[in-house]
């Protein structure tokens, strides 16, 4: 009898060929007609699968059964076939020829999904603003599924960061006219699959089964809904992709298809974090292998992803995700710690697939050249990523340095001059994504002291520079928060999301001040980046900050806009004619979020505060 063992430092888990299985379960679940990826690896999973002696077979016109794959554990079968142009919808059945007990496996084959009246696969662009939500703390709209009986996790405490709240998928239905009216486009949410871990379940980063939408969220039909109301309402979703590590507790975990499916070590080992030794000219091999094949944590084993068995079942459950949902593109969590040539081929599946589908990446990185070597860039080096865009660090460190470090030769706001200066490393930087905070980050409003002035001046720079602007839940409310001393603290309540909250800021009447100030300053923002040309498509023209004052224009052949940012610590008079190279022509310029019209002459800017003009004749 063969075991095969998953090592840390506090447990040892084994598969044994003799373990019992109520049933058996095939992943993916079901494929489609008329799909390009028409070679499709099933695994089976049960009893003793593939002691089968007398093998499999398939008999439906159109699929072949290309290769029957065993592997160490005999609790796992892997059925390569073929689907052909003529095969039609309908239930496959495959045949599972034990001498004892024959049983037969229904595997579905559905039409591709097309005529239903909306799109999906759509990606996002830099006409796009997205809105990042963590379901279980943003709004409870079915308190009937806050547990689940014969889930590990079984808390329910909104008392304590610690616990579930009850947040979930219909919760964010609900609301999702608030987000349209605030100018919303796309919704990127933190991930939905299965979690059946015993503890800290809130986040959702540790799949159990990848082919369960966590119940807990309101399942596959929920998750639908929602997509199906987005898209009804001309918006997007992003779905949130983690193919680097799965939970302790998954069914792949529990009961290894083989002891190369996971990243093995003699005794537990961590990522050693350091992105450098992927690119670095003089690393280390063992320095590499520890950066990319550590485990994330004790709680989630490393996926093995240049085992071409793990390969096939990620990018199965990529492509198997865009169809049967309609979603439209993917953010991917830990994306230098994948095989980065296993992200390629994944990446071009679903780009060969689905033209429009657009994915970005967690790129938690210090240094451009460090963030652009994991996205398409224009580097002459050996590994030549296709991702199409990052989520923009360097960026956020720009404009954190800005609102909070002195003015200096390479200090202050000269910090995120220099960032952007160095966007010709990237094929498209207008594609990246930009944003002031995030599920595991400090809320950028207590970042900044919650200074009203600061985190005003952020946002305009946010919804005014080049890539995609992003917020995290909240956000338009000056919602505090800091991970110290943990993250919980930076994922509360969405006020009014929840039965029995006393304050309702989903409605103006429940909103503070100065939560209306922020909500507003986020509202104009937005809608009027929803109509100008060139902020959303237009190029950009940066001039070097001089005294703390930095100026930068964005602009097309149908209107030119224009952002002043005054870091300095006193008032600061800026002239229009400084800027001549942009302003030449124009007389007047509207305040976009004032509407207050002014000429084209010198004028008084507070201590960080920011202007945003766009330009008349």
């Amino acid at each position: 009898m063969k075991k095969f063992f998953v090592m840390s430092a506090f447990v040892c888990f084994a598969f044994m060929a003799t373990a019992q299985q109520s049933s058996y379960k095939c992943y993916p679940t079901n494929w489609w007609t008329g799909m390009k990826w028409n070679k499709v690896q099933i695994m089976i999973h049960g009893d003793s699968i593939a002691n089968a002696k007398g093998g499999f077979s398939i008999v439906y016109p159109g699929i072949k059964l290309e290769k029957i794959n065993k592997v160490e554990n005999a609790n796992y079968v892997f059925l390569d076939i073929s689907i052909a142009a003529i095969a039609k919808p309908g239930i496959v059945k495959i045949k599972v020829n034990k001498e004892s007990t024959p049983v037969t496996i229904d595997f579905e084959l559905k039409a591709k999904r097309q005529g239903r009246g909306v799109d999906f696969a759509q990606g996002v662009t830099s006409a796009d603003f997205m809105y990042l939500i963590l379901p279980d703390r943003f709004s409870n709209g079915d308190p009937s599924n806050d547990r689940v009986a014969g889930m590990r996790d079984q808390s329910l405490n909104r008392d304590t960061v610690y616990n579930r709240h009850g947040g979930d998928l219909k919760g964010i239905t609900n609301h999702l006219e608030y987000l349209q009216q605030l100018g919303v486009t796309t919704l990127w949410l933190n991930p939905v699959i299965e979690n059946d871990m015993p503890g800290r379940t809130e986040h959702g980063y540790a799949f159990t089964d990848h082919y369960k939408i966590d119940p807990r969220l309101g399942g596959e039909k929920a998750y639908q809904q929602l997509i199906d109301s987005a898209h009804g309402r001309g918006m997007k979703i992003i779905q949130d992709a983690v193919y680097n590590h799965v939970g302790l507790y998954h069914f792949t975990v529990q009961d290894l298809p083989m002891k190369e499916w996971l990243h093995q070590w003699p005794e537990y080992t961590n990522t050693n974090f350091k992105d450098q030794t992927l690119f670095d000219p003089y690393a280390a091999s063992i320095e590499k292998k520890k950066m990319a094949d550590g485990w994330f944590t004790q709680q989630m084993p490393d996926l093995n992803e240049s085992n071409a068995f793990v390969a096939n079942f990620l990018i199965q459950h990529a492509l198997w995700t865009v169809e049967e949902f309609g979603i439209d593109g993917w953010r991917i969590d830990t994306y230098a710690y994948n095989d980065l040539d296993f992200m390629n081929r994944c990446n071009k599946a679903l780009m060969d697939e689905y033209p429009h589908i657009t994915m970005f990446g967690e790129t938690w990185v210090h240094g451009v050249p460090n963030q652009s070597y994991f996205v398409q860039n224009n580097y002459n080096i050996p590994f030549k990523s296709n991702l199409q865009a990052a989520t923009d660090f360097q960026a956020l460190w720009g404009i954190q340095d800005a609102m909070t470090k002195d003015f200096g030769w390479s200090d202050g706001v000269n910090n995120l001059y220099t960032t952007l200066a160095q966007d010709f490393v990237y094929k498209d930087p207008m594609r990246n994504v930009i944003f002031l905070d995030n599920h595991d980050m400090s809320r950028f409003y207590s970042v900044v002291g919650e200074n009203m002035d600061k985190y005003k001046t952020a946002l305009s720079w946010l919804f005014t520079c080049r890539g995609i602007p992003e917020i995290y839940y909240g956000d338009e409310l000056a919602t505090t928060g800091v991970t110290s001393p943990n993250d919980g603290y930076v994922r509360l309540d969405f006020p009014g999301g929840f039965p029995g909250d006393v304050l309702n800021k989903f409605e103006l009447s429940g909103r503070t001040v100065q939560d209306y100030e922020i909500w507003r300053h986020v509202f104009e923002l937005a809608n009027f980046r929803k109509k100008s040309s060139a902020i959303r498509f237009g190029k950009m023209m940066q001039y070097y900050p001089e005294d703390g004052v930095y100026t930068y224009f964005r602009y097309d052949d149908k209107q030119t806009v224009m952002v002043v940012m005054n870091t300095a610590k006193t008032d600061k008079t800026i002239s229009f004619t400084k800027y001549a190279e942009r302003t030449n022509g124009f007389t007047m310029a509207t305040d976009v979020l004032t509407k207050a019209k002014i000429p084209l002459k010198d004028f008084t800017l507070g201590s960080y505060k920011a202007a945003v003009f766009e330009l008349t004749k």
